[in-house]
């Protein structure tokens, strides 16, 4: 039994984490992977709605960014805003000071490819950015943080929403009904557009394969997306970074920390009210990853 017991701890996946968000915890969690990004890199994050300051800062990422000789990259949003236009969003990086650090690339400026995933549920097929075939490894960066329609965001939001070109939000969001803005009804069944957050993640990760690593900056904690020009202000104290190779479990450790923290509570609120966690429970019945996890403190 004991055997047993050590063998199954030691098939859980590692989520690597630092309480120093600084660029020195970032490169401490990288270097902690131990595995080298092959080829030309894209680095995923989010260039944050103009008006919102939550969105992860030029100067903390980039020593990482230019470290892995990164091309940061995004697509259009699928709501209007200032992002829903390759040029305007473009513009927003570089206000923003992405520009300044690394090569910007908006995946979906030239359209839209068709990733497969067989073993989907509500989507069978996931549509991404034409430029996602332009990159061999991917560093998915994310800033964990709450969201109206998902309840969190974090790793599997950013590889499936974020990576998503703007008609492929849609297709995500309406669980496979549309890809036109604005869909008829958004009064939609809440679990399937979690599940199909969880098959997009999924296309894009059989896509891709091992070439992709997960980095979570748990600060600046509200209960509203960086898509958001006026995001509530955080009311819960900054966590740290984490980072694994298994998405499912990068996420699901963020959100224990936010359970166990004792001013999680408008965070927790936000995540219940959405029935976020069944996105992972979603994406770990799909095999996409863990949600059992070691976690390891760097510190």
């Amino acid at each position: 039994m004991e055997k047993k017991d050590e063998k199954a701890e030691a098939s859980k996946p590692i989520v690597y984490m630092t309480t120093d968000i600084s660029s020195a915890g970032l490169m401490a969690v990288y270097a902690a992977l131990n595995r080298k990004l092959e080829g030309k890199v894209a680095v995923k994050i989010s260039t944050g709605e103009p008006g919102g300051k939550n969105f992860l800062q030029p100067s903390l990422i980039r020593e990482l960014v230019q470290s892995v000789k990164g091309t940061i990259v995004e697509c259009n949003t699928a709501y209007g805003g200032s992002r829903e236009d390759s040029d305007m969003h473009l513009q927003v990086a570089r206000d923003h000071g992405f520009t300044a650090i690394a090569d910007v690339d908006i995946m979906d400026r030239e359209g839209e490819i068709s990733l497969p995933f067989a073993n989907g549920k509500n989507i069978t097929e996931d549509f991404v950015g034409s430029h996602f075939r332009n990159y061999d490894s991917f560093l998915v960066l994310s800033h964990f943080k709450g969201h109206a329609a998902g309840g969190f965001g974090g790793a599997i939001k950013n590889i499936s929403i974020g990576i998503a070109s703007s008609g492929g939000k849609v297709w995500i969001h309406s669980a496979g009904n549309s890809k036109q803005f604005p869909i008829i009804d958004w009064e939609l069944p809440q679990d399937p557009f979690l599940e199909s957050m969880a098959e997009a993640a999924g296309a894009v990760m059989t896509a891709l394969g091992d070439n992709m690593l997960y980095i979570s900056v748990m600060n600046r904690l509200s209960v509203d997306c960086d898509c958001n020009a006026e995001p509530a202000e955080p009311d819960m104290h900054d966590i740290g970074i984490l980072a694994s190779i298994d998405p499912v479990a990068l996420d699901k450790a963020c959100v224990d920390l936010v359970y166990a923290a004792p001013d999680g509570h408008s965070l927790i609120e936000r995540m219940e009210s959405c029935n976020g966690i069944h996105t992972l429970n979603h994406a770990a019945a799909l095999g996409l990853g863990s949600l059992k996890y070691k976690l390891v403190n760097l510190d």
